[in-house]
């Protein structure tokens, strides 16, 4: 647990030594009693106590103080809340090994189902962005909250020859590095960026995928990265069948190297489980709320219960 004031911690060896005081107390009482020989006297002197019902009633005293005194510490509990702003890239990979059917009906259908469904698994605050890339990248929906403006640019995407990887992240930095000047000139701190790539192949043009690392890393963009299909997944192009296992060795590689996380997904329902999890990491943080209110609520109930405990069996609060 996770105090936000700890210093009023020291409150419990107050408590610690109320109890301490109590038990010398009580062990004083019992040899005093066993000291006097006259029991049937000792009846008819002294009035008769509740019992074992006083230390009950001293019990719920002490528990409402040692409660009250956390309270007081402000405890916190972690809770996941949406983030408030963040700059996403779904990058997607539209190569032509993308219409192969080992995930049905093809690749690239699925993924397009999967990333419209990603869509709606980010809270409304964050902007996300699309970017195709093949022999080139290209920037199809520039970062934005409209989810079907998003949804629209999924659907107009379709297949060219080669795979960019390399220049679809130093794209997809820059998108995030402009749409973060757009952001401080409303006097605002640029949100934090994340790319998320999905790719079924190796980087075959284009700039090297040590010099997108760089990039990713230098800008403090984690690239989360998704080797789609299965290895034993086949193209036909021209009348010629090519084998097309996903690249997750480089895939790895760079997720890893950029502190983003890597998924492997081989059908329509693993890759929108893998998009709802990226989802989860991205969307949301963990912070600390304070509930010292429950607490104080408790001990306050604890304390009026060893009031009323005391009235009804000795008729007197103390």
């Amino acid at each position: 647990m996770h105090f936000l004031s700890p210093i009023w911690l020291l409150l419990l060896l107050a408590v610690a030594a109320i109890l301490a005081v109590y038990m010398v107390l009580q062990l004083r009482r019992t040899r005093y009693v066993a000291r006097f020989s006259n029991v049937a006297l000792l009846g008819s002197v002294v009035p008769r106590r509740p019992g074992w019902r006083r230390h009950l009633t001293f019990a719920l005293l002490l528990i409402a103080m040692t409660v009250l005194s956390l309270g007081v510490a402000r405890p916190s509990a972690a809770v996941r809340v949406p983030r408030e702003r963040a700059t996403v890239i779904m990058a997607i990979d539209v190569s032509l090994s993308m219409q192969a059917t080992d995930v049905l009906p093809t690749r690239i259908q699925a993924a397009k189902a999967a990333a419209k469904q990603f869509t709606t698994q980010l809270p409304a605050r964050i902007n996300l962005g699309l970017l195709s890339f093949a022999r080139d990248a290209t920037m199809v929906v520039s970062p934005t909250q409209n989810r079907a403006a998003v949804r629209a640019g999924i659907d107009t995407l379709h297949l060219e020859d080669y795979t960019a990887i390399g220049r679809a992240i130093l794209t997809s930095l820059n998108a995030i590095k402009v749409f973060g000047r757009t952001a401080t000139q409303h006097d605002l701190k640029p949100p934090p960026g994340r790319i998320v790539l999905l790719s079924d192949g190796s980087n075959t043009v284009g700039p090297s995928l040590e010099t997108a690392i760089a990039a990713a890393r230098k800008a403090k963009v984690p690239v989360s990265t998704i080797a789609f299909g299965t290895p034993g997944g086949t193209v036909t192009i021209n009348g010629q069948t090519e084998p097309v296992p996903a690249d997750t060795a480089a895939l790895s590689e760079i997720a890893h190297a950029t502190g983003g996380s890597f998924n492997t997904a081989a059908s329509k329902q693993q890759l929108e489980q893998v998009y709802k999890n990226i989802g989860s990491q991205i969307g949301y943080t963990t912070v600390h709320r304070d509930i010292s209110w429950r607490y104080l609520t408790v001990g306050v109930l604890v304390l009026l219960l060893a009031g009323a405990s005391s009235m009804l069996w000795s008729g007197r609060l103390t």
